[in-house]
């Protein structure tokens, strides 16, 4: 295959580490397993128009990108649409994608693993139009990112660090929303401190991923909790998988969904990918099954 590697140097561990040498690195391994690749650095306000020139070569078959969640999200929707296969280097803090494509989280490793790897075709979902692959939220996720985004921290313990000190902040000031779902032929009200629709249910166990990105079906969590405690009971079970059995959340499973948002009135975020952004009051929320090709590891198994 004929590679295009985009790397964003300023994209969480890219940011610490001699990423010349990282370069030669995937150079070399793709190289030796047949491959050829044309590599480029490029800074965080750069990698968009990068990632464009990728998909819009007909030389490339591929696009390796790394970076956090938010880049691997911005160039999964750019690949879907060119019909390219997308490669993922896990450079973020929490790199939710690339765990549930069985991606290794240790750079080394992720390179090795995609060089030998093989073409396997997973969902994408989109939101009034724009692709992501993990979640959207709104409430109290939002509310954590905006908190996060005003405190001091350099590296990824520092911004796991500063997550921790939001997440308490937004447990003692949570904000209820009151939210109409269309799911097919239902409709259902909700009041509510959290809702988060995924691409694909969430495994059991493990932080908040899904196991079977192709398994067809978006997931609605809707928090049941409204007390202090019982949002901190909510809290501790995200934190160690428990979803199934976790009685502060209303899971249902639709290949599409429509939300409306009924109050409060002032302005709205939501996150998309954990991203940050303008929060439409009207959202249309589609799967599209399998139409995102992604390199995954050989000893990755279809689901």
């Amino acid at each position: 295959m004929h590679i295009r590697a985009v790397l964003n140097r300023d994209g969480g561990t890219f940011s610490t580490m001699n990423l010349d040498r990282f370069t030669e690195e995937i150079v070399q391994a793709f190289t030796e397993t047949g491959h050829c690749v044309a590599a480029r650095q490029v800074d965080g306000h750069e990698i968009e128009e990068a990632l464009r020139m990728a998909c819009r070569d007909d030389g490339v078959d591929a696009v390796l990108v790394g970076g956090g969640d938010g880049t691997i999200s911005l160039a999964a929707g750019l690949v879907a649409e060119s019909g390219k296969i997308l490669a993922v280097l896990p450079a973020g803090t929490m790199n939710l994608f690339a765990r549930s494509i069985a991606i290794p989280l240790d750079l080394e490793a992720a390179v090795t693993a995609l060089a030998n790897g093989h073409v396997r075709e997973v969902d994408i979902a989109h939101l009034n139009g724009r692709p992501f692959v993990h979640q959207f939220s709104i409430g109290m996720h939002p509310q954590l990112i905006r908190l996060r985004t005003q405190m001091p921290f350099r590296g990824r313990l520092g911004k796991i660090a500063a997550s921790a000190r939001a997440a308490i902040t937004t447990l003692l000031n949570p904000q209820n929303l009151r939210v109409s779902l269309t799911m097919g032929e239902s409709e259902l009200l909700a009041e509510t401190a959290s809702i988060s629709v995924t691409n694909n249910l969430y495994g059991e166990g493990h932080l908040p991923y899904t196991d079977n990105p192709d398994g067809g079906v978006l997931g609605i969590y809707i928090t049941r909790a409204r007390r202090r405690s019982d949002l901190i009971v909510h809290f501790l079970n995200m934190a160690i998988g428990r979803w199934r059995q976790n009685e502060q959340v209303e899971i249902h499973e639709a290949g599409e969904v429509r939300l409306r948002i009924l109050a409060p009135r002032r302005e709205l975020k939501c996150s998309i990918d954990g991203e940050l952004c303008p929060l439409d009051r009207d959202i249309h929320i589609r799967q599209h099954p399998r139409a995102l090709r992604v390199l995954v590891p050989t000893e990755s198994q279809e689901g």
